[in-house]
């Protein structure tokens, strides 16, 4: 079996897969320091034969990097360090691309097709967009919801911590309903436009694929959002894995 990791900057995404099939999906805090003791519960109960990770936080990718020499005796592989994400990068400068991005594009077009835009809704929110020509363009990174609703509380005088949940009403009638309410309806309406504004730029049957961890908070409202797929970057890293 295969441990396909996302290091993420709010959460650690662990997919256990067995051929195509993803059988089990652990989520682990980035903030936790237990990132062994996790592993070895997971090594312990499955036959893990080899790993592969995609990060975007360097300094737990060095951590878990030696943990799994010592727990599975070899080194787990690492998108962008020896490993290649198969797809071409047309960004103006490729390095600066985050893997997990890239990863998103490829996994995207492998299971449904170009042209298409994958939506992470993730601590940062992105857009990727891939050409007919399966080429990756580019896309947009924008704060997330998470971290819009903490801005509000850190910087102004009255606004409260809230945890971010779904809006009981549109039309906010309290502080805590008008927040969830402008943070949520907010990232809709903006991500329906900028779906409509790319798909002028390459196509209007481009697929529109959602993701990332607020993808169930958020998806069920966007209209121009044709496929919720939370497991997006486990997958393409299960597929980046099988054809390496």
């Amino acid at each position: 079996m295969l441990l396909a990791i996302d290091i993420g900057n709010t959460n650690i995404n662990v997919g256990l897969f067995q051929g195509n099939r993803l059988l089990r999906r652990f989520i682990i805090p980035t903030k936790a320091k237990e990132y062994k003791l996790h592993l070895q519960k997971i090594i312990a109960r499955n036959n893990i034969h080899d790993a592969i990770i995609c990060s975007v936080v360097p300094d737990v990718t060095k951590i878990l990097e030696k943990d799994f020499k010592k727990l599975l005796g070899k080194q787990p592989y690492i998108i962008g360090k020896g490993v290649k994400v198969p797809i071409k990068n047309l960004y103006r400068k490729p390095k600066q691309v985050g893997q997990d991005r890239l990863v998103n594009a490829y996994a995207g077009v492998m299971l449904y097709g170009a042209p298409l835009i994958a939506v992470d809704f993730g601590t940062a929110v992105t857009f990727d967009v891939v050409s007919r020509k399966k080429e990756y363009l580019g896309g947009m990174i924008l704060p997330g919801l998470g971290i819009s609703l903490d801005v509000l509380n850190q910087r102004t005088a009255l606004l409260p911590k809230i945890k971010l949940s779904k809006p009981k009403e549109f039309i906010g009638r309290d502080t805590k309903s008008s927040m969830l309410s402008g943070i949520v309806y907010g990232f809709v309406a903006l991500t329906d436009d900028l779906v409509i504004r790319i798909k002028k730029k390459i196509g209007k049957n481009a697929k529109v694929i959602g993701t990332g961890g607020n993808i169930d908070l958020i998806g069920k409202y966007c209209k121009r959002i044709d496929k919720i797929d939370r497991d997006l970057t486990l997958k393409g890293l299960n597929l980046i894995y099988k054809d390496r």
